[in-house]
């Protein structure tokens, strides 16, 4: 039931018109000319110390499989996976526990806390390339993909916006203590980053000594935490620049959304970005075989798993008109119940909301 990968009925993927306007004004929220320096330094900082990978002294092939393994462990499990599937968006569900896991591996990418991260991304839905889109590209590349991230914006940097647009968030005594205590997820941080720097330190030791120590200490670190965290925004900023510029549409979505295929190689299927935006509920992006969906392939494993429930299926099998079997949160069966007739073609062109 929620493993069906082709959307029927749909023809020509590239039929589909562009949409989006050529140029947006500034959110009306944003305070011009105030930079978040709270921001702006640990940016500048990281992507300074992320060209240290060119220096020969801090390569080493345990730096780069770290770095490998980062990318996988924490950005995919972390921000796709668990901040936008499961948070923003409940397309599926898994053991508090678990969940609790994935959102310490998001905050091992210094993306700030699951509220803030799950507000913003719903009001980017609720004003996708409009004006009250907080990066919408529309407004200008360098906004959409790190911009944004800069200035004072009294719309997503605000406590009314979360409780509007995160109250499910903050409910949880766990991500409600994150949001009071920010230094929490710095320490979490910072705490992974000393495991790699010592645990490269007792690698190069047990190698060659206390001179190999060090020098893959800082190459775990440099590799492992500093290039991997900078490399995990930028494919997560794509999402916001690029996929809403370039590519193609199967939907006829009111905003420019696209599906991008090379978003979609280095994020794990988040570059079918269209298919998202059209169906924002469902739990895979994948609506034509070739639309390769890594992070609902994992989903799915964790399914067997017995790990993770209520994986929501593609609207096509949503509307299909036929018995759906509705289960309570530890995936018990509780009813078998009519699926809702299929919609008409206006009910089915709105943009599912977020929440």
């Amino acid at each position: 039931m929620s493993q069906a990968v082709t959307v029927p009925g749909n023809s020509d993927s590239h039929s589909a018109p562009n949409a989006g306007p050529t140029r947006l004004p500034y959110p009306s929220t944003v305070v011009k000319g105030k930079i978040l320096w709270v921001y702006a330094i640990p940016f500048i900082i990281m992507h300074l110390a992320a060209l240290l990978i060119f220096v020969p002294y801090f390569f080493s092939w345990t730096g780069v499989a770290l770095f490998l393994f980062g990318i996988n462990f924490f950005g995919q499990l972390g921000i796709p996976i668990c901040y936008h599937r499961q948070l923003t968006h409940k397309s599926f569900r898994t053991p508090k526990w678990v969940e609790r896991c994935f959102v310490i591996n998001a905050l091992c990418c210094a993306q700030d806390t699951p509220a803030k991260w799950v507000a913003w991304h719903r009001i980017h839905h609720n004003h996708s390339d409009h004006q009250e889109d907080p990066h919408s590209p529309f407004v200008n590349f360098f906004w959409s993909h790190i911009g944004w991230l800069l200035v004072e914006n009294r719309g997503t940097h605000d406590i009314a916006a979360y409780h509007r647009y995160a109250r499910d968030i903050l409910s949880d005594p766990f991500y409600l203590f994150l949001e009071k205590h920010r230094w929490v997820w710095a320490t979490i941080y910072l705490a992974h980053a000393l495991l790699f720097f010592w645990g490269g330190f007792g690698i190069g030791y047990a190698w060659g000594g206390m001179e190999t120590a060090w020098q893959m200490a800082w190459s775990c670190t440099i590799w492992g935490i500093v290039a991997r965290t900078v490399y995990v925004w930028h494919i997560t900023w794509a999402v916001n620049s690029l996929t809403h510029l370039f590519g193609y549409r199967n939907y006829c979505t009111d905003e420019g959304s696209r599906n991008n295929w090379f978003v979609a190689v280095i994020t794990g299927g988040e570059g079918w970005h269209n298919n998202h935006h059209f169906d924002q509920a469902s739990c895979t992006v994948q609506h034509r075989w070739w639309e390769f969906d890594l992070n609902y392939y994992f989903i799915k494993v964790m399914e067997k798993l017995g790990l993770a429930t209520n994986i929501i299926p593609p609207k096509h099998l949503r509307w299909a008109g036929r018995k759906v079997t509705t289960v309570n949160e530890g995936g018990t069966p509780l009813e078998e119940i009519d699926a809702p007739k299929q919609p008409s073609a206006a009910e089915e062109s709105e943009t599912v909301e977020a929440v």
